[in-house]
């Protein structure tokens, strides 16, 4: 279990009353170790499918995620935690992932180089007599 993400104690803490409590249907299976696995996978970038066992079932955690970013309820989270940290109104989540297409790096061969200006020589060449 090492390298995972957990929410300690005094984390879940503040953040369980802020969960939604009007749900539909079957009850929500473990809120701690869902959570655990969406802040898992936002932090370390890895698909929603490659989300370690320990979290339960990929699709599970996925679909929390979802449903609660379409109601809003992350959005409610946030501001609640950073009011009672006396942050701003808004706060920013660094979240910057960069990948490049396989073939961002040039065609099939390589890259070419294609030389934009001709560089001419600075004076004309003198002629040997």
């Amino acid at each position: 279990m090492a390298g995972l993400f957990w929410f300690s104690d005094e984390q879940w803490a503040q953040i369980e009353p802020l969960l939604p409590t009007n749900t539909r249907g079957l009850k929500r299976v473990d809120d701690r170790r869902v959570l655990s696995g969406i802040m898992h996978v936002l932090y370390s970038g890895c698909h929603w499918s490659h989300c370690p066992r320990e979290y339960g079932p990929s699709k599970t955690i996925y679909n929390r995620f979802v449903r609660w970013a379409r109601r809003g309820i992350w959005e409610g989270i946030f501001a609640t935690l950073a009011g009672r940290q006396g942050a701003g109104d808004q706060l920013l989540i660094d979240s910057t992932i960069v990948k490049a297409h396989r073939s961002a790096a040039g065609g099939k061969g390589g890259p070419s180089i294609t030389l934009l200006v001709v560089a001419l020589p600075a004076e004309p060449p003198k002629s040997i007599s």
